[in-house]
């Protein structure tokens, strides 16, 4: 094709076939948002197919996010929940999980309904379990190591008062109540 002839809309019939194989073949590996899918695909289309145009990319997306959806192998909220339990294991404050949602386009209701069973409390001790703070603490505490820390709770995105709750937790009480968020 030269730079004069327009480009159709709709993708070909090679193209349609290698969007769905793109498709299984990303959601085999792991699970995808909505916007993640669709903009791996649209990226990939741009790289593999020479003068594919704009509106052909878009509809290839879009045809892969349509057959995910037909497929059930797509399913925002799942992902939400998923990754919202995920995250307050690894010690993750409902603030980071919904921003690290909120940028892979997950809608902000979705979000919201996710994080609502996050427990921050939690997600904290398992943070300050991690990184030897607070109860966990190896070494003696002084004034530069007590700011370290509370520090660390505040840019993970907890607040002074469960950084300070966790902070002041004797060894035996934070294990207990590590015990008891198990189940979440």
């Amino acid at each position: 094709m030269d730079e004069e002839t327009p480009q159709p809309d709709t993708p070909t019939p090679r193209m349609l076939s290698w969007a769905r194989n793109s498709t299984i073949y990303r959601l085999e590996r792991r699970m995808h948002t909505e916007k993640q899918l669709f903009d791996a695909i649209w990226r990939k289309a741009r790289q593999k197919f020479e003068n594919i145009s704009e509106a052909q990319a878009r509809a290839l997306a879009d045809s892969a996010v349509k057959f995910a959806y037909d497929n059930k192998a797509l399913d925002d909220a799942a992902y939400a929940e998923i990754s919202s339990r995920s995250g307050m294991r690894g010690g993750r404050s409902k603030r980071a999980i919904a921003q690290k949602l909120s940028q892979k386009g997950v809608a902000r209701s979705t979000v919201a309904a996710a994080i609502a069973e996050v427990d921050d409390f939690h997600a904290a001790l398992v943070l300050a379990r991690k990184r030897a703070f607070g109860p966990f603490r190896k070494g003696e505490l002084d004034e530069k190591r007590k700011a370290k820390e509370l520090s660390v709770f505040a840019r993970a995105g907890f607040s002074f008062d469960i950084g300070k709750r966790v902070f002041e937790m004797s060894l035996d009480e934070a294990q207990e109540a590590l015990d008891v968020g198990r189940s979440l």
